[in-house]
């Protein structure tokens, strides 16, 4: 299940995302990257833990904490610690699958990758190339989406960014342990909180509303990952 979250930072945020950058110092993507995808990757990245990576984590991780339709397709137990990276002209990262377990940083925990974001702060007019495209049993999906927007999709996707022909290309990218551990289930109650979102707004007094609600919620209580 892939979805287009809009807005998740507002103009402003993005504003002040690119002044932090433009100052920052950048790394080697490859410090973050597995065996394989080592090979494949080539792209700069904010190093974890310095202050510009701090700030700009914490108002990513505050946006998504506010937006609902991120809790109602994700359903997040934990976040990992949003990460910033730049693709210049030339650069690309093949074709690969995240890793599916990941330790966050200055700590003993660890989260499993159920669920892969990339939140935009270029815009589309900024670059050429560089689109995200994502693989899946109905095919390949390119994604290339406004500044402050965001695509979620299953970790265990392969995918891979395009090269870059002009100008930079720069994003967060991050992984969330969901409290449904399987991506059909997951999807299922994605689909269900949507329908029943859209039956409390055309008819909001029906009874069924409340009905439905009492299945899905029954169905997290079944289901989730404490």
């Amino acid at each position: 299940m892939m979805v287009h979250i809009p807005k998740v930072l507002t103009p402003e945020q993005v504003a002040r995302c690119r002044a932090v950058m433009e100052k920052a110092a950048w790394v080697d993507g490859r410090v973050t990257a597995g065996h394989q995808s080592a090979q494949v990757k080539n792209n700069l990245q904010l190093p974890e833990g310095t202050p510009e990576a701090r700030e700009l984590g914490d108002m990513v991780l505050d946006a998504l904490g506010r937006n609902n339709l991120f809790m109602s397709a994700v359903l997040p137990k934990q976040v990992f610690p949003p990460l910033f990276n730049r693709y210049d002209a030339g650069m690309t990262f093949g074709a690969h699958v995240d890793n599916s377990i990941r330790g966050i940083p200055g700590t003993p925990f660890r989260i499993r990758t159920d669920v892969s974001s990339t939140l935009f702060i270029s815009g589309p007019d900024d670059y050429d190339g560089g689109e995200l495209v994502v693989e899946d049993t109905y095919g390949s999906h390119s994604v290339k989406l406004p500044a402050g927007d965001m695509i979620v999709y299953p970790a265990t996707s392969l995918h891979h960014v395009t090269p870059i022909t002009r100008g930079s290309r720069i994003a967060s990218f991050f992984w969330t342990q969901s409290m449904i551990r399987d991506e059909n289930r997951r999807s299922l109650l994605f689909d269900m909180d949507m329908a029943i979102i859209k039956l409390a707004r055309d008819h909001p007094e029906h009874a069924s509303v409340v009905e439905l609600t009492s299945v899905y919620h029954n169905l997290l209580r079944q289901w989730a990952e404490m």
